[in-house]
């Protein structure tokens, strides 16, 4: 009975809140005009031509798409008669669902977690299974999938410190929602007993290890790396720094001066993590530096400093063309972003001070010597421009980084297939 009055409130105060999240996306569209678009499927409209009795799987963003694609690909080929309904919440990421998967799946947003709108999506496409993503725990949709008896299954599950805190206040309304998952797997002991610690049980719960260590390359990101590669005439030394937010374009353009200094044909790959900013980091990039955009496709010059990647879906593939990868986010309080993606083509990898989204993978990587974290004190260009030269000096040095974290990948891997035989128990259970 409480758990229904619980719900009941969470409910009715979203329920009244729905004008203004609407409002949010329609503001956030001004930078965005994507939000703007598809606003029905925020509201739980399914395209008519959706199939039913589908696998429901929801990724929040482009990272946690990138992750579950070694998992829907099995689950694709070794049960191709299953209709899978690929969902997301940001722009960024359904084009990376497009891209990845085009229609070899159904795909849409996940709706907002209100009443109406959930209840009009399960209604739809009424599926035999939903599949979330390390910490998306909606309560209104995951109740309401209990309460239609369509397996829950919490996959990659992962909680910081910082969530468990913000959660533990928020028991009356998550631990139901735990206890509702037929099971949740989780990347490390470490996650394990931080959900335990926000209301889940020993019962429904276990370790299944990373999906990001299940990456792989394709013959489609080699295809890929090919027409990147063609707009490189130069032999040129090249360092990436992928998935950058604002304020971290300030510290490498000021490290990037002074790597110049010493090595002055060094190409700047820089790449964005949201479209909106394409612009702005453009315009930043042009007053002291030679850029040439890689939507203009123009052929990259002797005297180019920086190509700034304003495109989606082709960051894995300019990893290849790397000689050093630096992660952004990871030096402007957003945890940081995946570092095994440039670990997979063993390159030596540097971050800033802030990865705590990737606490357990950085353990790994630090502890095999494979990852180089910059600290937070001292100017950390200054410390940044310092790792740099000393890996573009020393190539022993930055082979060693590089064969060392790709190492790490493949002695982690095999946490898709332990999902997947879950999520399939599950399905043949019912």
């Amino acid at each position: 009975m409480r758990n229904f009055i619980t719900l009941l409130l969470y409910r009715l105060v979203l329920m009244s809140l729905l004008p203004l999240v609407i409002i949010t996306l329609v503001i956030r569209s001004k930078n965005n005009p994507q939000y703007r678009k598809r606003l029905s499927e925020r509201l739980g409209f399914v395209r008519s031509s959706f199939k039913q009795n589908s696998i429901v799987i929801h990724a929040a963003s482009v990272g946690e798409v990138i992750a579950l694609k070694p998992f829907v690909e099995k689950l694709l080929q070794q049960q191709p008669e299953l209709v899978i309904t690929f969902t997301t919440f940001t722009p960024t990421g359904s084009a990376q669902v497009s891209t990845l998967f085009g229609d070899r799946v159904q795909h849409c947003y996940l709706p907002l977690d209100i009443w109406p709108c959930t209840a009009m999506f399960l209604y739809k496409l009424k599926p035999k299974a939903a599949v979330f993503m390390e910490t998306e725990i909606w309560p209104n949709l995951v109740a309401q999938c209990k309460h239609k008896d369509i397996k829950l299954l919490l996959i990659n599950g992962r909680l910081s410190e910082k969530s468990v805190e913000s959660y533990q206040k928020l028991t009356w309304l998550i631990q139901p929602s735990l206890l509702a998952f037929d099971h949740i797997y989780c990347q490390s002991q470490d996650n394990l007993a931080r959900f335990l610690m926000i209301g889940a049980t020993n019962t429904n719960i276990s370790v299944s290890g990373n999906l990001k260590y299940d990456i792989s390359i394709n013959e489609k990101v080699a295809s890929k790396q090919k027409e990147l590669s063609q707009y490189l005439k130069e032999n040129r030394r090249i360092w990436v720094v992928a998935s950058t937010h604002q304020g971290d374009e300030d510290i490498i353009l000021s490290a990037f001066r002074l790597i110049k200094a010493q090595h002055p044909d060094l190409l700047l790959i820089l790449v964005p993590r949201h479209p909106e900013r394409f612009d702005a980091v453009a315009s930043l990039c042009k007053k002291c530096f030679n850029t040439i955009r890689r939507s203009e496709e123009t052929p990259i010059k002797p005297d180019t400093d920086i190509w700034l990647l304003d495109s989606l879906g082709e960051l894995l593939a300019v990893f290849a063309l790397a000689n050093v990868v630096t992660m952004g986010g990871s030096f402007s309080q957003i945890g940081g972003h995946n570092p095994l993606e440039p670990a997979l083509f063993k390159l030596p990898i540097i971050v800033g001070p802030d990865m705590n989204n990737f606490t357990d993978i950085m353990y790994q990587l630090m502890e095999q010597q494979a990852v180089i974290q910059l600290s937070e004190e001292g100017n950390i260009s200054e410390h940044l421009s310092a790792e740099m030269i000393n890996l573009l000096n020393n190539s022993s040095l930055a082979d060693k980084y590089g064969n060392s974290a790709h190492k790490v990948v493949l002695a982690n891997q095999g946490a898709s297939q332990r999902s997947l035989d879950k999520l399939l128990a599950l399905i043949h259970k019912s």
